[in-house]
């Protein structure tokens, strides 16, 4: 199968490569996309919907190492680690652990904060290009506490945020329940989110989007890709529909992206999955008037236009274990008890996605070798819905090479090994509003 007559081949259908896929045929590109599965059915499908420009920092921190007991007991945990996955994930863990560096942490905030500043712009300014503005609701969000001692650590998490340039209000308990009824009393105040949003439908999003793509002449084919190889005018793609000659390529592909970054670049790229869970409760379509997540519970509850998606938690135990969805049903018991009313559980749905983690927190946004025809957008852990406009005006930007250099943050593949010289490139991402 030879296909040089695209302009680029993107590799992966979900969130992040049908909206790099949009924005690249409105700009005239002509686009070949590959995915394995249905289009937007993995973590894109079952996302929170939030729109989390608010979480700034980095999974790294000595809090992690100080749950890593807990999360190997406790299976039903917000942070668990399945012990039969320890020695597979422990490379990533002790990347995750020099991560947890003070100037290292600073480095990944930084970038963290570069790319949210920059999400919800770029998602008004995508949605209203594409007519689909109903699905974005900027009602802001909510983080709420139950306890004295974890009012006291929302309150230093809201200076944390502060020096970083996260704007966030205190809620004192009063206000919290004139704004959110039905909270039980023992809910003590929390932090709201202005510059926060959510989406109402994240796969009809997906859906939508990668419709209007095919009708400015995208087209998709149903593959899985197994690896690559450097041609002299292009890349050469082992796909289970045989090989395919591609100018340009951009792997999308999330949690699976590692093998191929590996086959073109030589990198071993320390991606690992963080497993989320759902539950989707149809019958909750008037419960809340905004997302809200609990400090001391990790997780988050978000209305949408099918029901109430309960969703959260983190779960290492890899890309094939099957899921285990006592997880998805303990977040209904974990909601029912901020609510002074029951949630309605008829016909709720359980659901697993796997989402790609990076040990530092940071995608990877590059354009690599002769002509710049690698580029890659992976790594986004559970931020890939709120970044994935701004990581496709990225894309954008890097497929034209008119960027200048984007410092200080390593977006960059090479900050996990060193490319051939014929791979770097001086062309990298530069974001709205920084410095180059």
């Amino acid at each position: 199968m030879q296909d040089l007559n695209h302009d680029l081949v993107v590799i992966g259908g979900g969130i992040i490569g049908v909206t790099c896929a949009w924005q690249l045929t409105q700009a005239g590109y002509k686009v070949l996309l590959l995915e394995k599965d249905a289009i937007g059915r993995g973590a894109s499908f079952g996302n929170a919907g939030h729109i989390a420009t608010e979480q700034v920092l980095p999974l790294a921190s000595p809090a992690v190492l100080r749950q890593l007991p807990r999360m190997l007991l406790d299976p039903l945990g917000p942070l668990h680690l399945d012990w039969r996955y320890l020695p597979r994930i422990a490379p990533w863990l002790c990347r995750l652990v020099a991560n947890m560096r003070p100037q290292t942490q600073r480095t990944s905030s930084a970038g963290l904060r570069l790319l949210n500043e920059a999400s919800l712009p770029a998602w008004r300014q995508l949605l209203q290009l594409a007519g689909l503005s109903q699905l974005l609701k900027d009602a802001g969000s909510l983080l709420v506490c139950e306890s004295d001692s974890a009012f006291a650590e929302l309150h230093h998490h809201l200076e944390v945020l502060s020096k970083i340039g996260v704007e966030a209000e205190p809620w004192s308990t009063s206000r919290l329940h004139q704004q959110v009824s039905g909270l039980v009393p023992t809910v003590k105040g929390g932090l709201f989110f202005p510059d926060t949003a959510h989406v109402t439908d994240p796969y009809r999003l997906v859906r939508q989007l990668f419709e209007q793509a095919q009708a400015k002449g995208l087209e998709q084919r149903r593959a899985e890709v197994h690896g690559g190889r450097w041609l002299a005018d292009g890349i050469e793609l082992h796909t289970s529909s045989g090989p395919l000659s591609a100018k340009r390529v951009l792997i999308a592909a999330g949690a699976w992206a590692a093998p191929l970054v590996k086959d073109l670049t030589g990198i071993r790229v320390p991606l690992d999955t963080e497993r989320g869970y759902h539950m989707m409760l149809p019958g909750e379509l008037e419960r809340l008037p905004m997302a809200v997540s609990s400090f001391e519970r990790k997780f988050i509850m978000t209305p949408m236009s099918g029901g109430l998606r309960l969703a959260g938690t983190v779960e290492f135990a890899g890309l094939q274990r099957a899921p285990d969805y006592r997880r998805a049903w303990g977040l209904v018991r974990h909601a029912n008890a901020l609510f002074t009313q029951q949630l309605a559980v008829r016909d709720a749905t359980p659901w697993m996605g796997c989402r790609p983690s990076l040990p530092d927190s940071l995608p990877v946004i590059d354009r690599l070798g002769p002509q710049g025809r690698l580029l890659l957008a992976f790594g986004h852990h559970h931020l890939g819905l709120t970044q994935a406009a701004i990581t496709a005006q990225l894309i954008l930007s890097l497929l034209s090479g008119n960027v200048p250099e984007l410092n200080p943050v390593p977006f960059r593949l090479a900050r996990f090994g060193k490319l051939p010289p014929s791979h770097t490139l001086h062309n990298t991402v530069c974001l709205p509003g920084s410095e180059s």
